[in-house]
Parts: structure tokens; C-alpha cells; sequence
């Protein structure tokens, strides 16, 4: 990523922090996919923020995306597994699967997607598809 797209997305990551709607982020997010379109920690981002926004096709699709450029970035396969049990679709455990293979090797990564969790819990309170991730990661 270029210096002002890395800027763009420190500091949207800020305004998520801080507690900004991801319908107000997503715009931006998307413009910094269009800048930097093989960063797959942007894509995951996106993803996130369309799941909180409640809109699974859009999130599955940034959530491939991201796979794709990264198939060892837990978090993007978090998301695609989230969207995919919202969208009802096949294939899900290749997924959890291979997150839990690699959470089981890094306490830092683990705490990471836990912490994620976390934070998607409290955002969207009684999100049945990621409290049913949660469940499967933490067996």
C-alpha cells in the first residue's frame, strides 16, 4: 500500500475504533479496495463491515476476495464463514477448520480473533452466525 492509502486506512480503522457505523465506513473502505486491490487485510476489513451492516452477499464476496489473496489470514476466513452460514451456503468447516489449525499455533493470533469476536458480539448483539463461529473455534 502507498503511504496515503495506508493513511486512509489507519485512520478508518480509527473511526471504527472510535465507534463509527459501518454504513458510514463502507464507502470509504471501498475506495481503498479500489486502491489497493490485492491488500487482503483491506478486504477483510470490508468484509467485517458489511457483515455488521447486515449485508452478506456483499461481505461473502470481499471475504473471497480476501481469501484468495491471503488463504492463511484467519480472520478473512472468520468472515467468510460468518457470511456463508448467513447465506446459507456448502463448504463452511474447510474453513473453520483451517482457523482453528492456525489459532492453535499462535496464542497472539487466537486472542486476535477472539477479540474480534468480541467486539462483533457487542456491535451486533445476538449475531447467531458468529456465535455459532465462536462456539466451533473455541472447541
Amino acid at each position: 500500500m502507498t503511504n496515503s492509502v495506508t493513511q486512509l486506512y489507519e485512520d478508518g480503522l480509527k473511526r471504527y475504533d472510535a465507534g463509527e457505523k459501518p454504513e458510514t465506513l463502507i464507502p470509504d473502505f471501498k475506495k481503498i479496495c479500489d486502491r489497493a486491490p490485492k491488500n487482503a487485510s483491506v478486504w477483510t476489513s470490508l468484509s467485517w463491515l458489511y457483515l455488521l451492516a447486515g449485508k452478506p452477499n456483499a461481505a461473502f464476496k470481499a471475504a473471497q476476495k480476501s481469501v484468495k489473496l491471503d488463504s492463511s489470514a484467519p480472520q478473512a476466513k472468520v468472515n467468510l464463514a460468518v457470511a456463508m452460514l448467513t447465506l446459507d451456503k456448502k463448504g463452511i468447516r474447510g474453513h473453520i477448520e483451517s482457523v482453528q489449525q492456525i489459532i492453535g499455533l499462535d496464542q497472539e493470533i487466537r486472542d486476535n480473533v477472539f477479540e474480534n469476536i468480541e467486539d462483533g458480539l457487542t456491535r451486533k448483539p445476538n449475531w447467531k452466525e458468529l456465535e455459532r463461529v465462536k462456539k466451533w473455534l473455541e472447541t
